[in-house]
């Protein structure tokens, strides 16, 4: 503890740097792995979206009765460099994805030996809990939100005689950045969690503008999926209930607080 207190501003720097290359390395190390797996992955993770055998669209169709004839949509790339960009782009970011418990850990080790005992005590567990709530938000986003937003926008068509034909980077920029935000979005418990230990937010704070924060779901519902009303209500049930989880976060947060006092 004494030398972390007496570390120097230049040795702070150093271990940043150091936990830095150690992130870069773990990404370099899944991006390479990917990009040799490359045409697999497109094909059967990415394109697979277009099928209607696609996970998502069996399951609509058994479970609600809503079944997807086709996709009416083909794709190309019109860019020299398209394919390799995207290629590089999906290997990247998946490289981040798989380490995001690796990356975290570096960040949080980094921050944590300047935090109070009390804040370090109010943050115990979060790189379990923060792994877990953002590959439940992966998943959400790439068996939800991305093949329903693939799904609407395929075979919405203004006239039947315009073709829809996708550019690769249009496609995978959808898909990639969706899926990524709906990792990030199912963060809200934590950080409900983390604010309330600090004294920034409360339960009460969170009931008492609820009504708006369901409308904010609404409208963020309404942004990253199709304007059509059961795909808008698929996605704001999850991302609602995770505010309702973030009250009882709060609370539970709060009980701590007033006993440990």
């Amino acid at each position: 503890m004494e030398e972390e207190k007496q570390m120097s501003f230049l040795d702070h720097l150093e271990e940043l740097r150091w936990r830095l290359v150690r992130c870069a390395i773990a990404i370099v190390i899944l991006a390479t792995v990917l990009w040799w797996n490359q045409s697999w992955i497109m094909d059967n993770l990415f394109l697979r979206m277009n099928s209607t055998d696609f996970w998502t669209f069996r399951k609509m169709c058994e479970w609600f009765g809503v079944c997807v004839d086709k996709i009416d949509i083909k794709m190309q790339s019109t860019e020299v460099s398209g394919q390799f960009s995207y290629a590089l782009m999906m290997s990247v970011m998946g490289g981040i994805v798989l380490s995001f418990p690796f990356l975290f850990h570096q960040i949080w080790s980094f921050v944590k030996p300047g935090l109070k005992q009390n804040e370090k005590s109010a943050a115990r567990g979060i790189i379990f809990y923060v792994s877990i709530l953002f590959f439940l938000g992966i998943a959400f986003g790439y068996y939800i939100v991305a093949p329903l937003c693939i799904q609407f926008f395929g075979n919405f068509k203004i006239s039947e005689s315009i073709e829809n034909i996708f550019t690769v980077n249009s496609y995978m920029s959808m898909v990639l950045s969706t899926v990524f935000y709906s990792g990030l979005l199912f963060l809200l418990p934590v950080v409900s969690y983390l604010l309330t230990k600090l004294g920034i937010i409360n339960s009460e704070f969170l009931k008492k503008y609820r009504k708006h924060a369901i409308v904010g779901v609404l409208i963020l519902a309404a942004v990253i999926t199709p304007p059509d009303l059961i795909s808008q209500v698929i996605v704001a049930i999850p991302i609602t209930l995770l505010y309702e989880i973030g009250i009882f976060v709060a609370k539970r947060a709060e009980k701590k607080t007033s006993i440990s006092e």
